[in-house]
């Protein structure tokens, strides 16, 4: 189980989440929802121990996250991403092996073929010779889908896989979450543009600083929520069909 208890962050005099509290159990998939500059990748990055915690604790069965990294998986925003670094597709997947090998050493058949499988389930392994900075955008969002796979985590967080792909790329992250999920895997994903991706949702964190709501998408999307957390009155989500591009 992954447990955050009162996290807070003040990052460079502002506050950026104030007592935060959920848990998540394996195999649920969970949404992190809420306005631009809200603390959705604050939160992130406060979990993972890249930005500094004015208070809180984050554990991930019983045992403090930050000493346990090599089981996280972490999918940051591509606009935190230098896509004109010279490196190619096979590469950038084949690093989140570096952990399992170390820094020196070179690559073993067990890695490749990992990597291989990886680039394979997001259809890149035909780019695999590919600068990163020749690829579309939702190819680019592909292959740090696959180099988090091939990291071969407990724990993914993926900070709005969404923006700037595709409908057929969404739809592959849609089902390589789902199989993640089938496997006992914990996900937290942030997005702004749900869209119909709302509805394979476990349950939805509503996020403005602090937690406004947790629960189902239904549950959590109300008029009386979102006007907590957008600050303007918006049409809620009792229907589960609704386009949750509404709330971008």
């Amino acid at each position: 189980m992954l447990e955050v208890h009162q996290l807070a962050v003040n990052y460079r005099g502002i506050r950026g989440l104030e007592a935060v509290s959920f848990r998540v159990e394996p195999g649920q998939l969970v949404g992190v929802m809420g306005p631009n500059g809200a603390g959705k990748s604050t939160m992130f990055k406060a979990m993972l121990g890249l930005v500094p915690r004015l208070g809180g604790v984050v554990q991930y069965c019983t045992c403090p996250l930050h000493c346990q990294l090599e089981r996280v998986a972490y999918v940051p925003q591509r606009s935190q991403i230098d896509w004109d670094y010279p490196i190619t597709v096979w590469n950038v997947v084949m690093m989140a092996r570096t952990r399992h090998l170390g820094w020196f050493r070179r690559p073993d058949r067990a890695s490749k073929e990992i990597v291989r499988m990886a680039l394979e389930q997001l259809n890149l392994l035909d780019l695999r010779d590919r600068r990163i900075g020749d690829l579309s955008g939702g190819q680019q969002q592909r292959v740090f889908l696959a180099r988090a796979l091939a990291q071969q985590a407990d724990l993914f967080l993926f900070d709005e896989p969404f923006t700037g792909v595709d409908k057929a790329t969404e739809a592959i992250i849609l089902d390589v979450l789902a199989q993640l999920r089938a496997k006992g895997k914990i996900l937290l994903v942030s997005s702004h543009e749900w869209g119909g991706a709302l509805s394979h949702l476990d349950r939805l964190l509503l996020l403005n600083q602090r937690l406004i709501a947790d629960g189902s998408p239904q549950q959590v999307m109300t008029s009386e929520n979102l006007q907590q957390a957008y600050g303007t009155p918006l049409q809620s989500c009792s229907d589960p069909d609704l386009d949750a591009n509404l709330f971008c």
